[in-house]
């Protein structure tokens, strides 16, 4: 019996759209749409967000979408995320020394457009990927998606031997919602977090880079009200309940602890944390459950500082940074509906 090859990430490639600063976005064109008490509200969410600067492949400072039909919105989602996800994906590919035409697994997580034939199949197409090349399309999992999109990956490279490459791409800024929601406190923080971003990871079997442990979830069910990602007539609207850190308290340490448990470490041994940064209080509570020192979680802070809350692609950008200074074994974990846990264990690999 042949040796089982070891699912390493052997690159990665970001590409985002211009950027704006959060008080250009707050001066320029939200504060417009408050009065009175909710203004004031919504300038303290703007202030406290954690957000410096945002990406926005539609910038409301330029082009208000915030009436436009969801039909409308899908026709420029296609038309903004194929030039992102060409850029993001050449670039991991790039960086793993391989070509379009390496890759046995495309997958695609995005939950912020659809469309048929979608981006697994035009960026194919346009990347010269050969006709035999697998493809699975995530929608619809949120925040946490890089996750699962990473273990189907995984599973495929030691299943077959052969390159995946995950693609993730999310244009929040397509989803402004018409001025008449905006009153809704948890629309205000939605429109204070998010951003748009493309990130891709090339996983093969064996060779340098971070190898693939596991990946492992939780999903609370009895929660899955408090986040939603609806599909409206005015685009999607997202619902986010203040009750999203609780529940990560009651689950995150358990998660973590059974991962690194499972593969004889503990979280003292653990000197890489990218954790989804869904806002300063998820964060916070992160920090706390896990007992984490002071500086752990600062490239998750920096990540949402400098590029706002993309949604699947987040979790990929703190990654990124992370490995500049080579930690030895990074924990990743994100969150989303379900409300659902997701967490990773990852080894350099030389």
């Amino acid at each position: 019996m042949g040796i089982v090859p070891v699912p390493v990430i052997a690159g990665l490639g970001a590409a985002q759209p211009p950027s704006a600063s959060q008080d250009e976005l707050w001066e320029g064109f939200f504060s417009r749409h408050f009065s009175g008490t909710t203004r004031s509200l919504a300038e303290r969410i703007f202030a406290n967000s954690g957000v410096t600067r945002r990406q926005a492949a539609v910038n409301p400072l330029l082009e208000d979408v915030s009436d436009w039909p969801t039909e409308r919105r899908m026709r420029r989602y296609q038309v903004e995320a194929l030039p992102l996800g060409k850029e993001a994906v050449g670039r991991a590919l790039t960086a793993a020394g391989l070509g379009a035409g390496d890759v046995g697994l495309f997958i695609v997580c995005s939950c912020t457009g659809y469309a048929t034939p979608g981006l697994d199949i035009l960026l194919a197409r346009d990347l010269g990927m050969a006709a035999d090349t697998q493809r699975m399309f995530v929608g619809h999992m949120g925040c946490y998606a890089a996750l699962p999109g990473l273990g189907a990956a995984s599973d495929f490279v030691t299943a077959r031997g052969r390159p995946a490459l995950l693609l993730c791409a999310e244009l929040t800024s397509l989803h402004i919602q018409p001025s008449s929601a905006r009153v809704d406190t948890q629309q205000i923080v939605s429109h204070a977090l998010f951003s748009d971003a493309a990130v891709a990871a090339v996983v093969v079997p064996g060779g340098r880079g971070y190898a693939l442990r596991e990946v492992t979830s939780v999903t609370d069910t009895s929660t899955a009200d408090h986040m939603t990602w609806d599909v409206t007539d005015a685009g999607f609207r997202m619902g986010l309940s203040p009750k999203v850190p609780k529940v990560l308290s009651r689950h995150v340490r358990a998660l973590v602890d059974d991962l690194l448990a499972r593969h004889g470490t503990s979280r003292s041994e653990v000197d890489g944390w990218a954790v989804h940064p869904g806002g300063p209080r998820i964060l916070n509570v992160v920090e706390r459950e896990l007992a984490l020192p002071p500086q752990a979680l600062a490239a998750s802070r920096a990540t949402l500082d400098e590029h706002g809350n993309c949604s699947s692609p987040t979790v990929l950008l703190i990654v990124d940074r992370l490995a500049r200074a080579a930690p030895r074994r990074i924990v990743m974990l994100a969150f989303g509906p379900g409300l659902t846990l997701y967490a990773a264990l990852l080894d350099r690999q030389e």
